[in-house]
């Protein structure tokens, strides 16, 4: 198995800070995206490893396996816990024991692969008992599936491609930015017979609205005039199906919030489910008054 650098493939060196790699990342995943980089099959295959890399190096544990053990870091498990039964039975096979340093403690790439070979899939450790070979499930893939807010709020079916592999899902509706989802056999092959890894996609929401989105919610603050405020009125606002007037009561202050039930996201894997969308109204100001326009606030400011 070739070792892929996957810091190298970041522009990375291996000290670097989790922010680091998260920058990295969105900046390499924009650049090779397949929606930019139509029928450019290199660009496909950069932006495969650049979602690679990104899921071993952003999770804090495969991370640290991977600058442990290096190519064989989805095997550390394996490799560890047949050393604790080394340790505890004096030794592979009760006849022979074999021990692999390197400087600092950690194994370097070449003897990580002996390691492996000769316990797995080589000659094994001897000594009267029968080779095993172990199976290894294969490793798991990860993709970002780039969307708009518009996008989902109903369930769409979409097609991915991976290299040669069209994949078609569903996408959810309302799924949450950073969201993923899991499918089960689209990973790398597996090892000595294993089962074939998963492949991740995360979701990344593109908020092309005018509103803020926490959850199923939605937020929008909505601006009012000064005489509207005080002496009530009519408004119309926007909503993600369509316009929507409402009633301003008279003497509204500056940061009252309404809520329009049922008008926010749809809920996550539930159509027909919303959730609400809350208007803050903000008044305004009249500017460049007139002569007569400052004497009347002036007199309404003395009957106060």
């Amino acid at each position: 198995m070739e070792f892929i650098d996957y810091y190298k493939i970041l522009g990375l060196s291996k000290g670097t800070t989790a922010a680091e790699i998260k920058k990295a990342y969105r900046k390499l995943a924009r650049k090779y995206h397949p929606d930019i980089n139509p029928d450019d099959k290199e660009a496909q295959q950069k932006f495969q490893r650049i979602n690679e890399a990104n899921a071993v190096l952003s999770d804090p544990e495969k991370r640290k396996k991977y600058d442990k053990y290096g190519k064989d870091w989805e095997h550390a498990d394996a490799y560890e816990e047949a050393q604790r039964k080394q340790q505890a039975s004096g030794g592979f096979g009760g006849s022979q024991q074999r021990t692999y340093t390197s400087r600092g403690g950690n194994f370097d790439d070449s003897q990580f692969s002996d390691f492996f070979e000769s316990m797995f899939g080589g000659g094994g450790f001897s000594g009267g008992r029968q080779r095993t070979h172990a199976q290894f499930k294969g490793q798991d893939f990860n993709a970002t599936l780039r969307l708009n807010l518009t996008d989902i709020l109903t369930s769409q079916k979409q097609t991915i491609n991976l290299g040669e592999k069209k994949i078609r899902l569903t996408i959810p509706v309302g799924v949450e930015d950073g969201q993923s989802i899991k499918i089960k056999g689209y990973g790398g092959e597996g090892a000595g017979g294993g089962p074939k890894g998963d492949l991740y996609i995360t979701f990344e929401i593109i908020n092309n609205t005018q509103f803020k989105r926490v959850g199923k919610n939605l937020y929008q603050t909505h601006e009012i005039d000064l005489y509207t405020a005080l002496l009530g009125g009519k408004e119309t606002v926007d909503t993600l199906t369509g316009k929507v007037k409402l009633t301003i009561k008279p003497e509204t202050q500056t940061g009252t919030k309404v809520k329009l039930k049922e008008k926010g996201m749809p809920v996550y894997k539930n159509e027909g489910a919303f959730g609400d969308l809350f208007i803050t109204y903000k008044v305004t100001l009249p500017k460049n008054l007139s002569e007569e326009e400052k004497e009347l606030f002036t007199k309404l400011s003395k009957l106060r």
